[in-house]
């Protein structure tokens, strides 16, 4: 069985001396947020993942969850109801959350370091509160006042959860061809009729109600996205007064039997005229919806950065422990009958290659976040705005790259360990089949892809990407004469300046055959990705040089960080190569030709 120990030292390191949160929660005026308390969250949070959480992932996996096809009742695996009543009981449901409806006030930055240690520790359970977070953000942004008392603090104090309900068996991505309707009741209220797929802790027993928000047509919808309204609708409903009432018309028609996360539920959901309230503005529905699907995207780019975690630490205990041949330049421990499969160049390529990802990847997820707290909290309204468009360019990123880096990263840590890692019993295979998933839910990679070229890129007229390079231009001039940057500043430089020609040349190109975006989209995604990382990177040489970490910490900094320029960067060679090839090669071929 694999086992976690949240990465504290990195966690404050990288909130501290990389991206300096004390000053960022003291200009927004975070009171509560200081560095003591900070840290207790920390630790307690460690002590409840690492003790509560991770022995429950391989029961999870073993025996999922129970669907009883007379009731329509979901019960989840043992042990996960306890865990989520003590998550509940200590307030983490709430930490990030407005006070006023019962929530701690907390930096999202703080979520977000909560949040990796969750789903590195059981991926499939935290989906559960996961979901309700982003629940909660549509209710608090555009959620009536008598629906934030009703719906909003119950999910808040994690007395019920919450679900998005938008897919359809005909409509995935195309939300504009869902048929779910919403028919006026009269009173207020809509009766909601359709069914809804992939949904995600649909049924459970965590909790005594499960909020469901949903995307539905009303009788006067125009066609297409345009038309669709959200509404929410709870398993049990509940009056403007906030009390619970009857069982409403919904229930789980069926869950599926999927390749990983087995912990975690997903329903088939049927809504057979279930009372309904609409949220927000009539065919105004996706405007909601995209402040749910942003908020789960960047949790999911969290649970490819925990899962990576997770699989770094079980890879490299086991590498120091597993003797196997010895070192090609001779024997590094002559007292043993081998050495430690840690010596040999092609274990030290895949363990590199995962450290770096992970902890460049920390950066990238927790910058984003702090980016969204400053895009809350900010009194400049210039300030706000810059931040909210830069999460907004970085969250296609950081949700794309960390699950398929999560993928690449969990094969790479099975690896390691052999045939050994192919087995059940030391729990690396649940990790690279749980991170199958994150580059499909919460819009696929290459849905990732098309939104960071096209309505981050093209039609933001770069917006996004200045800000980032105007970041990294700050910083290339702040350490231009620093002897000790000097090889990070100058490929750094370099690159960026070829990723503003690179996008130059795609929208270029697009202006005369559209077709060019999508067939630039994923390399340019991950070209960005690894760009992205370079800076964080540097970023992360240069704090740890001014910080009072240990001559180790600092030196293992430098070294994966030349690791990572040296072995890593270059990957941007072969997206630049495959982004200048253009549409050509992709299009050419007419469908029939693909064979049979």
């Amino acid at each position: 069985m694999s086992t976690y120990k949240a990465p504290l030292a990195d966690l404050r390191f990288a909130l501290y001396d990389v991206l300096g949160v004390e000053k960022q929660f003291a200009e927004l005026g975070y009171a509560e947020a200081s560095r003591d308390i900070v840290d207790a969250v920390l630790d307690e949070a460690a002590r409840f993942t690492e003790a509560v959480l991770a022995p429950l992932n391989a029961i999870g996996d073993q025996i999922g969850c129970k669907f009883d096809k007379d009731t329509g009742d979901v019960t989840a695996p043992p042990g996960f109801k306890q865990a989520f009543d003590q998550f509940v009981e200590g307030g983490w449901t709430g930490l990030t959350n407005a006070p006023e409806f019962g929530g701690q006030g907390m930096p999202e930055v703080l979520g977000a370091a909560l949040t990796e240690m969750v789903d590195a520790a059981n991926l499939a359970w935290g989906n559960f509160p996961m979901l309700s977070h982003g629940a909660i953000e549509a209710l608090n942004r555009y959620g009536e006042d008598w629906q934030k008392e009703a719906f909003l603090r119950p999910l808040v104090e994690g007395r019920w959860t919450g679900t998005m309900c938008l897919t359809e068996p005909h409509a995935g991505t195309d939300l504009g061809l869902l048929k779910t309707r919403a028919e006026p009741n009269g009173d207020g209220s809509h009766s909601i009729t359709g069914t809804k797929i992939f949904i995600t802790c649909g049924e459970h027993d965590l909790a005594p109600n499960i909020v469901h928000l949903v995307l539905a047509r009303l009788p006067d919808a125009p066609p297409g996205p345009k038309g669709i309204s959200l509404f929410v609708t709870p398993k049990f409903k509940v009056g403007k007064d906030g009390a619970m009432g009857e069982r409403n018309a919904l229930r789980c028609g069926s869950i599926e039997h999927k390749m990983g996360i087995h912990g975690s539920v997903t329903c088939v959901m049927n809504f057979d005229g279930a009372q309904g309230w609409l949220v927000g503005e009539a065919h105004k529905g996706l405007q909601a919806m995209f402040v749910m699907m942003n908020s789960a995207r960047l949790g999911v780019g969290l649970q490819g950065l925990g899962l990576s975690e997770r699989a770094y630490q079980n890879a490299l205990h086991y590498a120091r422990e597993r003797l196997q041949t010895r070192s090609l330049s001779g024997p590094k421990f002559p007292d043993k009958p081998a050495d430690p499969i840690i010596v040999h160049p092609d274990v030290r390529r895949m363990l590199l290659s995962i450290k770096s990802l992970v902890e460049g990847g920390r950066l990238l997820s927790l910058h984003a976040y702090s980016q969204l707290d400053a895009a809350h909290h900010a009194t400049d309204a210039a300030v706000r705005e810059q931040a909210d468009t830069l999460v907004g360019f970085l969250t296609p990123i950081a949700k794309a790259c960390q699950t398929e880096w999560s993928i690449e990263n969990t094969y790479n840590a099975l690896q390691c360990f052999g045939g050994h890692g192919y087995i059940a019993e030391h729990g690396m295979e649940q990790l690279a089949r749980d991170a199958r998933i994150t580059t499909l839910y919460e819009g696929t990679t290459g849905i990732q892809s098309l939104d960071l070229i096209g309505r981050k890129t093209a039609v933001s007229q770069g917006a996004g990407l200045k800000l980032f390079l105007g970041m990294v231009d700050a910083f290339v001039k702040q350490h231009e004469g620093d002897a000790a940057l000097a090889e990070f500043v100058g490929p750094l430089q370099a690159k960026a300046a070829e990723w503003a020609q690179l996008t130059t040349g795609i929208l270029q190109r697009a202006a005369k055959n559209p077709e060019e975006l999508g067939a630039a989209s994923t390399d340019y995604l991950f070209y960005s990705g690894y760009v992205v990382l370079a800076y964080w990177w540097a970023r992360s040489v240069a704090a740890a040089n001014a910080s009072s970490q240990s001559a180790a910490f600092k030196q293992a900094k430098l070294e994966t960080a030349r690791f990572y320029f040296a072995r890593i960067l270059p990957r941007t060679l072969a997206h630049k190569a495959a982004i200048e090839a253009g549409a050509e090669p992709l299009m050419a071929m007419d469908a029939e030709r693909f064979g049979d």
